[in-house]
């Protein structure tokens, strides 16, 4: 997919040094760098959008804070769940000016 907006570069006109990064461990164990676009909630849960340092593409997880500090991150399971987390993501950066694409889930 393409990204019609915003994408973190050297051509953005923000400092990236005020973004918080967290490095992801996929399936295939590969690890990617990722900017936290941010943490917001829908029907009472927290989601995470992230952005790989080195794509175009924001990644949704379902978001949690455990006890001990740590984040835990899981898959949204469901398309329905996936489609309104989407639209609400997609709303709030809107008002913010920045367009995403979305990894797709299939």
């Amino acid at each position: 997919m393409s990204n019609n907006g915003h994408i973190h570069d050297e051509n953005c006109n923000h400092d990236h040094d005020e973004h918080q990064t967290i490095t992801l461990t996929l399936d295939d164990g590969k690890e990617v760098e990722c900017f936290v676009v941010g943490i917001f909630e829908v029907d009472d849960k927290e989601y995470i959008a992230l952005l790989p340092t080195d794509e175009d593409e924001v990644f949704l997880y379902c978001y949690q804070e455990l006890e001990d500090g740590e984040i835990q991150l899981d898959n949204i399971d469901s398309e329905d769940e996936y489609e309104k987390v989407s639209e609400v993501f997609m709303a709030m950066m809107a008002e913010e000016g920045e367009d995403f694409e979305f990894e797709d889930e299939e």
